[in-house]
């Protein structure tokens, strides 16, 4: 049946689906902790437990999203020109309904919640080897971010709709501070995981700057790659402790890889990421 945009069912499942869209949204920059550098042997590898945790999370995050698209099409609108007569009427014609969604958000619904991460993850990047594998890590950034721009512009929008539609989502002053709280540290949470990824980048950029001589293989700085190549010659090419700016500036990055890059506890570096995006964005 068409659904009424005011009444008790809607109010109540966008209410939950902005709710779930702040969860997917914060889902995303975890994919950025998914590169991880070995300390002890100079090279990258993915978290391969992270991977699949993201993912699933992901998941069923766009599974709301999916429930939210289907009930697009059937939810009624108020006609333009019968606002003028006061509440106005209530449009039920399906393929009224379809044409107005799918000229209006239908595509960001679309690009929101194409799996392209996982995609990347579990499909493209595990078949990759060698340079290869070491460039992946930018596909992977774009490709979050390709799925980060429709998911941004489309809350702004969503949430008005929500506000206007099924009222105030916080009830009462405290739960509306708490939830605009929520918001800021949700960007602190996202600029730390991008500042972590940034890291890896700067680091890999003075790895293939010191690999670039005949004798080094581009292979040896993924782990688990079949040479005999040691990378000792990184520490002293790529200097983090002690730093050394005049052979290579790690910039605002060196903090990053002198703390959390190199370690292989998650939430270690998540918490040391989040603190830095917080300091940083206040």
């Amino acid at each position: 049946k068409v659904l009424d945009p005011q009444g008790p069912f809607l109010q109540r499942w966008n209410k939950i689906f902005v709710i779930s869209y702040i969860v997917a949204v914060s889902v995303d920059p975890l994919f950025f902790y998914i590169p991880v550098i070995d300390g002890d042997n100079n090279c990258l590898y993915l978290h391969k437990k992270l991977e699949i945790a993201a993912s699933v999370l992901l998941f069923f995050t766009d599974i709301f999203y999916l429930v939210h698209i289907v009930f697009q099409f059937r939810t009624g609108f108020i006609a333009p020109s019968s606002r003028v007569f006061g509440r106005g009427v209530l449009v039920k014609d399906l393929s009224a309904i379809a044409k107005r969604y799918l000229s209006s958000y239908f595509l960001i619904d679309i690009l929101a919640v194409f799996p392209l991460p996982q995609i990347m993850i579990l499909l493209i990047i595990p078949k990759l080897e060698g340079s290869a594998l070491l460039n992946a890590k930018n596909a992977l950034m774009f490709a979050v971010i390709f799925q980060y721009v429709p998911r941004v512009l489309r809350i702004i929008p969503l949430y008005l709709e929500v506000t206007r539609s099924a009222g105030i989502i916080a009830e009462t002053a405290w739960v509306g501070a708490a939830f605009n709280l929520l918001l800021y540290m949700l960007a602190s949470h996202i600029l730390g995981a991008f500042w972590y990824f940034l890291s890896i980048e700067r680091e890999g950029t003075c790895w293939r700057k010191a690999c670039a001589q005949p004798d080094c293989k581009i292979d040896s700085l993924i782990c688990g790659q079949q040479n005999n190549q040691k990378n000792s010659f990184l520490g002293v090419a790529c200097p983090i402790s002690p730093k050394n700016g005049t052979i290579f500036d790690l910039g605002i990055y060196l903090q990053a890889l002198q703390n959390v890059v190199r370690s292989k506890k998650f939430l270690e570096k998540f918490f040391y990421c989040f603190w830095w995006g917080l300091q940083n964005l206040r």
